[in-house]
C-alpha cells in the first residue's frame, strides 16, 4: 500500500484562501529511466513568479485544454489503463487526460512521447507538436496515481498521473520549453526525494517507486473527505 500522504506539509504548499475554485481537470507525466542501473525521473523546477507552488520541484503536467478532446493520435490508451479511467470519466475526457500529459510535457520540456507522423496544420496548442512531425503514443501510458486539490486553494486540479519510460521518446534529452519550468533535470529517484517537492509530487514519486518493481499496484486517489486527507485505492 501507498505511505501515508504528508497532510500537513500540503497545508504549508499551498495555504489555504478561502476561495471556493472547482477542480480542474489536469494531467501530469512521469517519465523514467535507467542510468547505470538505478532509475532516474524527470522533474523540472517551477519558476518563482508562480501563483501555485513556486519555486517547486514537479513532474510536467497541467490543466486540459479545449483543444485536447479532439487532437489527434498516433495510439490508443491501452486497455487496462482505458478501464480504469472509464469509472471516473467517459472515454472521449479519458483520452483528453492522456493527451494533455504528453502536450504539457512537449510545451515545458520540448520531449515529445510519440510516433513520427507527416506534419499537418492542427488549431490551438496542437499546432506545434505537429509541425515536429509527431503524434501522441498514449498506448506507453500507465494511469498511476490521481489528486484532489483540497477547498479553499489559490488553484485547484482533479489530476491524474501517467506514467512512461524513457524509452517512448522520440529524443531522451529536454530541450528549451514554455518558460514554465526555469530547470529541468533527469534526477536519480533517491536525489529526487532531497529537493523541495510539494506533498503530492513526494506522495506520488514513492508511488513510482514502488510501481517500478509493482506495476500492477492499486492506483492511489488523494482527495480530502471532511476535512482530513484520505488515501484510496482501487485495483
Amino acid at each position: 500500500m501507498s505511505q501515508p500522504f504528508d497532510a500537513a506539509r500540503d497545508l504549508a504548499d499551498a495555504p489555504r484562501t478561502g476561495g471556493r475554485q472547482r477542480p480542474r481537470d489536469a494531467a501530469t507525466l512521469i517519465l523514467t529511466r535507467l542510468r547505470k542501473g538505478a532509475p532516474e525521473v524527470l522533474m523540472g523546477r517551477r519558476a518563482p513568479g508562480h501563483v501555485f507552488m513556486a519555486s517547486k520541484w514537479v513532474f510536467p503536467g497541467g490543466r486540459v485544454e479545449r483543444s485536447d478532446p479532439s487532437a489527434a493520435f498516433a495510439t490508443d490508451l491501452a486497455h487496462a489503463d482505458a478501464i480504469r479511467l472509464a469509472r471516473e470519466v467517459p472515454p472521449r475526457r479519458a483520452r483528453a487526460l492522456a493527451l494533455a500529459a504528453v502536450r504539457e510535457t512537449f510545451e515545458e520540456t520540448g520531449l515529445l512521447l510519440a510516433e513520427p507522423a507527416p506534419p499537418a496544420s492542427v488549431a490551438g496548442p496542437w499546432r506545434e507538436f505537429r509541425a515536429a512531425g509527431a503524434l501522441p503514443d498514449l498506448a506507453t501510458l500507465s494511469y498511476v496515481a490521481r489528486a484532489i486539490t483540497p477547498p479553499g486553494r489559490t488553484r485547484r486540479f482533479d489530476a491524474r498521473f501517467f506514467m512512461a519510460d524513457a524509452a517512448a521518446l522520440l529524443h531522451p534529452e529536454p530541450t528549451a520549453g514554455s518558460g514554465e519550468l526555469d530547470e529541468i533535470a533527469w534526477l536519480p529517484l533517491d536525489d529526487a526525494r532531497a529537493v523541495d517537492l510539494p506533498a503530492i509530487t513526494r506522495f506520488v514519486l514513492a508511488e513510482v517507486s514502488e510501481r517500478l518493481s509493482h506495476p500492477n499496484r492499486p492506483l492511489p486517489f488523494v482527495r480530502m473527505v471532511r476535512g482530513r486527507h484520505v488515501v484510496e485505492h482501487q485495483d
